[in-house]
């Protein structure tokens, strides 16, 4: 029960890392506030997750709101604290790629891509972190970067930036919060098997290239992402600050 008596916010909670991270964090006590778009697919899936944490007693709740929004942190921070009295964890998961070429690429889809994956999580970490401070107890604020943080993408030239700044805002709120004792990592999963490159994966030999280029000969999968998570919230972190989790596989050290 490494997260017992803490309430830790995870955007993008409906699914792939996101559900995975949700329910792991549940399971080891925490109370959760499940984030997701707010559409009825989003609520649907949201309740689904609900009432599989509550098979084993755990808590949960959740709110819809656009990860893009800046005023989104605020909403979410204060459903967090109106139902279970504190923000103690903040995971900042949600995130978009869709994928498209640098020549052509739309302002629209850059745009959206930049708002949704660093603009409102900016303004969430914010939010969360204030509410931090007020309760004088510290806490945990962890990014999901990507290996794209470290490597190129044609395909993602709207798109790595955005892991490559939420890991370094990751690092500079290391810098100005820990005076007050909150803590600030990010996790740069590889290449995990989840609804947003499900499409890429399609590609039986995109996948096997990609599994024969992983030491550990397979995919990542959502859970493998949620202990990490679960280690960095927890107390036994307690000393880790700054600090980039690379969960790949061994994928990054591989150059062969």
């Amino acid at each position: 029960m490494l997260l017992e008596n803490k309430t830790v916010i995870v955007t993008g909670a409906t699914r792939g890392i996101g559900r995975a991270t949700a329910l792991e964090c549940a399971r080891q006590g925490g109370r959760v506030v499940i984030t997701h778009i707010g559409d009825a697919q989003g609520v649907g899936d949201a309740e689904s997750l609900i009432k599989e944490i509550q098979t084993f007693g755990g808590q949960a709740i959740h709110v819809g709101a656009d990860a893009a929004a800046p005023e989104t942190g605020e909403k979410l921070v204060a459903a967090a604290v109106e139902v279970f009295g504190s923000v103690d964890v903040f995971v900042n998961n949600a995130g978009i790629c869709p994928f498209h070429s640098f020549l052509d690429m739309p302002q629209e889809v850059y745009l959206k891509t930049i708002n949704t994956n660093l603009t409102g999580p900016y303004f969430a970490v914010q939010a969360a972190a204030n509410q931090m401070k007020r309760q004088g107890s510290g806490g945990s604020i962890i990014a999901i970067s990507s290996i794209s943080a470290l490597v190129g993408g044609a395909m993602q030239t709207h798109y790595t930036p955005t892991k490559a700044g939420i890991h370094s805002l990751m690092q500079s709120c290391a810098i100005a919060l820990g005076p007050y004792g909150i803590r600030c990592n990010s996790v740069m999963p590889g290449s995990i098997a989840t609804d947003i490159n499900k499409d890429d994966f399609s590609n039986p030999a995109k996948k096997q290239y990609m599994v024969q280029r992983t030491p550990l000969a397979r995919l990542g999968q959502p859970e493998d992402i949620a202990g990490p998570v679960v280690f960095l919230a927890s107390d036994m972190a307690r000393y880790v600050t700054g600090a980039a989790l690379l969960v790949d596989g061994g994928l990054f050290v591989n150059l062969q």
